[in-house]
């Protein structure tokens, strides 16, 4: 018997009221699909969601306390003096062994989803250490510590695919737009502009090129596995970018934005609302549900920044808050009839 929670319940039932009104199935039929579900009490995956990023979260915390504790601090002095590729050799072991039983428990308990991840999300995080601690050991002074991202780029690939591990595989994401940030800053000597870009213009073409890739690699194979969450990483790039774009424009620091009209950079935010439009347009076209939640949630965020960027300073308070709030009023009536337009037709 299905165990499902009050929501989706609710649904089922209105979907098999339908089809027993519109004579799809009988009575008797209708009966066994609603005897073959049942509501859950209590939603424990959730809670055991939270509880193991809880867990990690105050397992940090206790780290913290111990840290501030005077005998540790004596403690920690002396571990000072310990040469960086012992620190590093000693994380490297750490993280072969959280993965190593990660990936028995996982074998072992697959239904343990959750414990499994905070297993192997301590790996990753000896890794970074392992890592950190082996560009310490090998540094010469040059400050081209992006290499280090570029590095892990490839080990959490290796360990992503091998492991088949889709946690894993965000960090290498997350990794390689760390490498390409700070190895544009490092080719220019950290200045304002990278071939006339910015960071945020720079991390927009970044973005297309990631979604390029995705589009080329979405029929192979062994990226089936990762492709969803490439996508999504892929559009948090491009969008994030667009949006901090659309603010700031192409100014390379905060001290030139502080001197100029924010209407200035209005064509700037047409580009951003015109590629949210866009994508959103995709999507419906498509059915691509990421590309259409991507495009309206961004081209909300857009449109409110503006409103906020353009009458803040110039708008009676009252008056300001009474316009925001009866927009969030209209929008949530649209999506309420679209919900209910969407139930009542399947």
């Amino acid at each position: 018997m299905l165990n499902l929670d009050k929501q989706e319940s609710e649904f089922l039932n209105r979907a098999i009221k339908h089809w027993q009104d519109n004579n799809l199935v009988d009575a008797d039929t209708a009966e066994k699909l609603r005897s073959s579900y049942e509501v859950k009490g209590f939603d424990w995956m959730r809670l055991a969601k939270y509880s193991f990023w809880i867990a990690l979260v105050c397992g940090f915390i206790a780290v913290g306390s111990l840290i501030i504790d005077d005998s540790v601090i004596r403690w920690l002095k002396r571990l000072y003096y310990t040469p960086d590729v012992v620190i590093a050799i000693l994380a490297g072991i750490l993280a072969v062994a959280l993965f190593y039983f990660g990936r028995r428990w996982e074998k072992k308990y697959p239904e343990k989803v959750f414990s499994n991840e905070a297993i192997i999300f301590s790996g990753v995080l000896s890794t970074a250490c392992c890592i950190a601690y082996l560009g310490k050991t090998f540094d010469n002074g040059s400050g081209h510590y992006s290499l280090l991202f570029l590095l892990s780029v490839f080990v959490y690939g290796v360990l992503a695919y091998r492991m088949e591990s889709r946690l894993i595989w965000l960090f290498a994401l997350v990794s390689l737009g760390s490498w390409f940030g700070t190895e544009s800053g490092y080719q220019t000597h950290w200045a304002d502009y990278f071939l006339g870009m910015n960071y945020p213009l720079r991390f927009v073409l970044f973005g297309l090129v990631c979604l390029a890739a995705i589009y080329l690699l979405k029929n192979r194979k062994w990226f089936a596995l990762f492709w969803e969450i490439t996508y999504i990483v892929g559009l948090l790039y491009l969008f994030v970018s667009l949006w901090l774009l659309s603010i700031f424009g192409n100014l390379g620091n905060i001290d030139s934005w502080w001197h100029i009209k924010q209407i200035s950079l209005f064509y700037w935010g047409i580009i951003t609302a015109v590629v949210a439009g866009g994508f959103l347009l995709l999507g419906l076209k498509t059915k691509d549900v990421i590309a259409r939640e991507f495009g309206i949630t961004f081209l909300l965020i857009f449109i409110y920044t503006k409103y906020f960027e353009y009458f803040w300073e110039h708008t009676n308070k009252a008056l300001f808050f009474a316009i925001l709030g009866a927009s969030f009023w209209l929008i949530g009536r649209k999506a309420e009839k679209i919900w209910n337009f969407r139930s009542a037709h399947g």
